[in-house]
């Protein structure tokens, strides 16, 4: 059974610019391990649109395989690499997987 996989980010900082350049960037690096983790079906990274003050600022919606190839993209050293950026930009994470 496929898993859907929704990450959202609030950006640190309170530079609009610098929290946008950051925000290109944790989207280029996630989408670009796409077709390079096996398992990914699908990969989105999109900003909020609307209630800046109370959103998130960000958000990653991608699909896997299934449990298995979600924890086997969690754990592969391309992603650890991407997360490490994120975590130094972001200053709050939530997130939740549900069935596909």
């Amino acid at each position: 059974m496929a898993i859907k996989h929704i990450v959202m980010w609030t950006l640190a900082g309170d530079d609009d610019a610098a929290k946008a350049d950051a925000a290109n960037e944790i989207a280029a690096r996630l989408e670009a391990l796409v077709g390079r983790i096996a398992g990914i079906q699908s990969l989105e990274v999109t900003r909020n649109a609307a209630f800046d003050d109370v959103n998130y600022d960000l958000a990653l919606i991608s699909v896997h395989d299934d449990v298995a190839a979600l924890k086997a993209y969690q754990v592969h050293p391309e992603h650890a690499e991407v997360a490490a950026y994120i975590r130094s930009v972001v200053a709050q994470r939530a997130s939740i997987d549900l069935e596909a």
